[in-house]
């Protein structure tokens, strides 16, 4: 259930799961565990190079300083540090210059969308980190603008992506209920964070 909040503020929200005891939950697992003893087996090796040959890229503009990358940032198995330096230069601040570790989740929840709508297109950046200095700037200008804002701790985003309608990102952002979505068509733009699922604009 998306939660409508007009913030990109730094909240969270802990998660509450239920155990399931019924005897309808351990038959269903005995018989889920029954047809994976039916599976074919697969040598090691096979398991092995489809987990190395798995990569995760992304390609970023920052419309600001016109710089772009294109890095790996995953592959077997973990994050790639060459990678994440790469995308995280990029994204820096570009009124003061400073630097932040983006959240490598921001980079999954980037990845998926870009699988949801069946492109490899590089993100058009307009806003990525932002320096608690640029933040409080901002925010003394537009109500907009969360104090506490998600970009000041490298959790937020704001992009468009070319070739795909800003609608159409919106509506692909929120299908995957994996964080917060601003929608910001008169600036062409769309927010997205790895706070709690909520949703504003439009």
């Amino acid at each position: 259930m998306l939660i409508h909040n007009h913030s990109d503020q730094n909240q969270s929200s802990p998660s509450h799961f239920q155990p399931l005891h019924s005897r309808r939950h351990f038959l269903k697992a005995g018989i889920s565990a029954c047809s994976l003893l039916a599976l074919p087996m697969v040598a090691p090796s096979v398991h092995a190079a489809i987990k190395q040959t798995y990569e995760k890229k992304l390609g970023f503009l920052n419309l600001h300083t016109g710089e772009r990358t294109q890095a790996t940032y995953w592959a077997n198995g973990r994050y790639v540090p060459e990678g994440l330096r790469a995308i995280n230069h990029v994204l820096r601040d570009h009124r003061t210059g400073d630097r932040f570790t983006i959240d490598p989740e921001l980079f999954d929840l980037l990845h998926l969308l870009q699988r949801r709508l069946g492109t490899r297109q590089e993100f058009h950046v307009i806003s990525a980190y932002r320096s608690p200095a640029s933040n409080e700037m901002l925010a003394a200008r537009s109500n907009g603008v969360a104090k506490a804002s998600l970009h000041t701790i490298g959790k937020a985003i704001d992009v468009r992506l070319p070739g795909r309608r800003l609608f159409d990102l919106r509506a692909a952002a929120l299908s995957m209920q994996m964080g917060g979505v601003g929608y910001y068509p008169g600036s062409d733009f769309v927010h997205l964070d790895t706070g709690r699922v909520r949703f504003w604009g439009g």
